[in-house]
């Protein structure tokens, strides 16, 4: 995407010059994760990146042409990010795109990966699953040690992978841009219960709704298509959202 790099980077910082600089309608202090949710839904030339040839051609070809979007996180990292998944929901794949807007290596943030680590059904999964998140403990190094994989990306790299899969990033400033488009494939009826759960789970950011308004007032048909399954699934999360304003003194930082 470095084509469009600079229309990506304007919009970034237009959605967080909208929101204050960084979290919760404050400035970014450099000390903790800022993040935004929704945050390509809140900026018209980023929502269109869900009609994106490239990236709606890749989606639809991992996930089918009737994919779900599942919304979108904009973020100024600071520090490590220990090793984790984003998800194991089960019946369905779910994927992230992440988009880069600086340049990042091993030893200055850049995404480090497990493979094979999104295998939960494994022993290999199992295991990385239960030890992973405690390196020191299980493994007796650092979480910056673990054997894996360093994606180094440019400004305008793209990089997507499953939900599941372990991955983590060590060294990085205090100003790191990225942000995040998440989707997953339509469900079936048998697996809604677990739709409605990954759609709970956006609580914490405290959302009515799982798109912001500008998303959806300028949906053509097809990005209507991907929208439409969760707008019918999401009538929990506002009084979930509602719950944890009163729970929590901020939304979550991831």
């Amino acid at each position: 995407m470095s084509d469009c790099i600079n229309e990506i980077t304007d919009g970034f910082h237009a959605v967080f010059d909208s929101q204050g600089g960084g979290h919760n309608n404050q400035k970014h202090d450099g000390e903790s994760r800022s993040c935004i949710v929704p945050f390509i839904d809140q900026n018209k030339h980023l929502s269109a990146l869900l009609d994106e040839p490239r990236i709606h051609g890749l989606l639809c070809s991992l996930l089918g042409d009737d994919f779900n979007y599942m919304g979108s996180d904009g973020n100024i990292y600071v520090g490590d990010t220990n090793w984790h998944s984003d998800g194991w929901n089960e019946g369905s794949l779910y994927v992230k795109i992440a988009f880069y807007l600086d340049s990042i290596s091993r030893d200055t943030g850049c995404l480090r990966v497990v493979p094979g680590s999104h295998n939960v059904d494994d022993a290999y999964g199992a295991a990385l699953n239960d030890f992973l998140p405690q390196p020191n403990t299980n493994f007796g190094m650092p979480g910056s040690d673990i054997p894996s994989i360093a994606l180094d990306v440019e400004p305008g790299d793209i990089l997507i992978f499953n939900h599941r899969l372990k991955h983590s990033s060590w060294g990085g400033d205090n100003q790191r841009r990225m942000f995040t488009i998440n989707c997953g494939e339509h469900v079936i009826d048998e697996f809604i219960p677990g739709l409605k759960h990954y759609i709970a789970g956006s609580a914490r950011f405290w959302l009515d709704s799982m798109y912001g308004e500008i998303m959806k007032e300028t949906a053509g048909p097809q990005r209507m298509k991907h929208l439409e399954q969760v707008l019918a699934n999401e009538g929990h999360l506002a009084a979930l959202s509602a719950q944890a304003r009163k729970d929590n003194k901020e939304p979550s930082r991831g």
